[in-house]
């Protein structure tokens, strides 16, 4: 009996290497064998959307009231860019905020603020400048519309993707293997956020604001594939 069952377990220890032994050889084989790339392609994508921010803001003592002069304000510029329909109009924060002198409440500060957008530059461009009448720019600048950008990364991911079977080609073949595998693969992309071109200073007198001078310019995007070959 003790003999039989040393020659099952002999038996057994002996099917189980087959079976283990081969998988340790194969990972080893396989990670040996894997090289990391990583291929980026880039390009220059000039900006067509304006964003421009602007704010009514109010002091005072009696904080109702600077709330209905803001809230005037605002209504009244809603209205103007509701004439032209190449604007977008958003409303934004709305803050009341008392006013402090030597640690003493001295009055509270009304402001709220509203977001334009558009694609048609000389537009928004007067616009702005007749808004200036009884509101304030906090900024302006310029970005590329969703769809442009959404283009300019589909064609910089195909250009990533294609360098980057160019070079794992290129790889297995200075190492001397026939071909490779595509073992795993990720892809992002990125763009240069768009500066401000303009920005106005709370202390500026409204009687010495004007249109300003806007230049659209570019933003780059990138695409960049990441992934791990495995040579055959």
């Amino acid at each position: 009996m003790t003999h039989r069952l040393v020659l099952f377990s002999i038996v057994s220890l002996s099917i189980l290497s087959l079976f283990i032994n081969p998988v340790f050889a194969g990972d080893s084989e396989s990670i040996y064998n894997q090289i990391n790339l990583s291929i980026s392609a880039s390009d220059e994508i000039e900006n067509d959307t304006l964003v421009a921010q602007l704010y009514a803001q109010k002091e005072g003592q009696i904080a109702s009231q600077l709330a209905a002069q803001v809230n005037q304000t605002i209504e009244w510029a809603i209205q103007q860019t509701k004439q032209i329909p190449s604007i977008t109009v958003q409303t934004l924060d709305y803050h009341t905020r008392p006013l402090y002198r030597k640690q003493v409440q001295d009055g509270w500060r009304v402001k709220q603020s509203l977001r334009l957008t558009s694609q048609d530059t000389v537009a928004i461009s007067q616009l702005i400048g007749k808004l200036q009448q009884r509101l304030m720019v906090e900024s302006i600048r310029y970005q590329i519309s969703h769809k442009r950008r959404v283009n300019a990364e589909n064609r910089l991911i195909t250009q990533a993707i294609n360098a980057f079977k160019a070079r794992a080609k290129l790889i297995s073949k200075t190492w001397e293997h026939a071909n490779y595998r595509l073992v795993k693969m990720d892809i992002h992309t990125s763009g240069r956020a768009a500066q401000p071109r303009f920005r106005a200073q709370a202390s500026m007198e409204v009687n010495t604001l004007s249109t300003p001078a806007l230049e659209t310019g570019k933003q780059t995007i990138q695409a960049t594939a990441s992934g791990t070959i495995e040579l055959l």
